[in-house]
């Protein structure tokens, strides 16, 4: 496959996370429906959450077999991006937020709608990096019909990414600029397509788990901004019933693209 097919498939499931974002801009809501958006939005990072950490920590528990036989480095190496990789997406937004960003903070010592969608963005960038990888791998491989499918799945999932940066903001006072959205969409989703472009030239189960590990300690960070939000938007049977909601409907299109990808 060429460069310029690739990165052409590539930017087609990274940018679909652009579809779920004019939800930011949705004005005149009660704030019963502002809470269920956000208490949705968080269950689908929750999801998210779960999903990259299995999927991070998968080759790590493989290369234990390599302890066993009396070669533990290829372990250790895993394990320590896993555990760095954490350690910085989680305590580079924590310091950079109360470094950087305090003139922009709430009352209440909570993130503003703005900061939160963008601490997402940044997330599911790192994830998308990683989902980027496996289709320029596949293509790489030859796989073009496997690569076919994997764009499919992987837009239709970041449909719902979208959304959960969109969300916060759709309870906010003033309505996000289209510029604003643009950038968050391509923090979001414009790793998926530089993911390619890497995966389609070099194949590394270690960037793989640095990518996944970054997103999992970014998202750590932002579901516990989301709580203090949505705990004060929702009452508790509607705050459990978004949560539910989210992680389902983002499980749902997991589970489609494992399908497609069998």
């Amino acid at each position: 496959m060429s460069p310029l097919t690739a990165a052409l498939i590539g930017g087609v499931a990274g940018f679909s996370i652009f579809v779920g974002l004019p939800v930011a801009r949705l004005r005149g809501l009660s704030v019963g429906i502002q809470g269920f958006l956000n208490a949705l939005a968080l269950g689908v990072l929750i999801f998210l959450l779960w999903d990259i950490l299995s999927h991070a920590s998968s080759p790590v528990e493989a290369a234990l077999g390599g302890v066993r036989q009396g070669r533990p480095g290829s372990f250790l190496a895993l394990l320590g991006i896993f555990a760095g990789g954490m350690a910085v997406g989680l305590l580079t937004l924590i310091y950079f937020n109360r470094l950087l960003m305090g003139h922009a903070r709430g009352d209440g010592g909570q993130a503003t709608p703005r900061g939160l969608a963008m601490a997402i963005a940044t997330g599911l960038g790192f994830h998308n990096l990683s989902e980027g990888l496996a289709i320029g791998q596949s293509a790489a491989s030859g796989a073009l019909a496997f690569a076919g499918v994997l764009v499919i799945g992987f837009a239709l999932h970041n449909i719902t990414e979208g959304f959960g940066i969109a969300a916060p903001m759709a309870a906010s006072d003033t309505q996000p600029s289209w510029a604003f959205l643009g950038v968050a969409g391509l923090i979001g989703g414009g790793p998926t397509l530089v993911g390619t472009m890497i995966g389609l030239f070099a194949t590394s189960i270690f960037l793989s788990v640095l990518f996944l590990a970054l997103a999992a300690g970014a998202l750590i960070w932002v579901i516990n901004e989301m709580f203090g939000v949505a705990k004060r938007l929702n009452s508790p049977p509607s705050l459990g019933w978004g949560l539910l909601t989210g992680f389902l409907v983002a499980y749902s299109t997991d589970l489609l693209l494992t399908y497609l990808t069998v």
